[in-house]
């Protein structure tokens, strides 16, 4: 096995996770108290990000992989966290799958 396919159910995660925060910043762009949205908007884009950079990394069996994946698991919770305290159905998916992406990191660094 390659070590890139070792990585893809992490690598899948990711990419999940990375389109349901681009969802939920959408989503959050078109709510009517912005404001009340501003952390959920952060943290949707810079999970994004990480989530875009690990599976990059991963993709091409970078040796930093594994440390993107710490990051980037840290990062999901946190979005989790926020998102999962707004009751609009894009903050729920998003949550949902930062969690699993979260999961998916933590898994590649056993």
């Amino acid at each position: 096995m390659t070590p890139t396919l070792s990585y893809q159910a992490c690598i899948d995660a990711c990419n999940a996770c990375a389109t349901a925060c681009n969802t939920c910043l959408a989503g959050c762009l078109r709510e009517e108290d912005m404001q009340m949205m501003a952390r959920c908007i952060a943290l949707d884009i810079d999970c994004a990000a990480i989530c875009q950079l690990t599976a990059s990394a991963m993709a091409r069996n970078s040796e930093m992989a594994r440390h993107l994946a710490r990051v980037c698991g840290e990062v999901c919770l946190a979005c989790a966290n926020e998102c999962v305290q707004h009751h609009h159905d894009h903050c729920q998916r998003c949550a949902d799958a930062c969690r699993q992406c979260a999961a998916a990191c933590e898994a590649v660094n056993r």
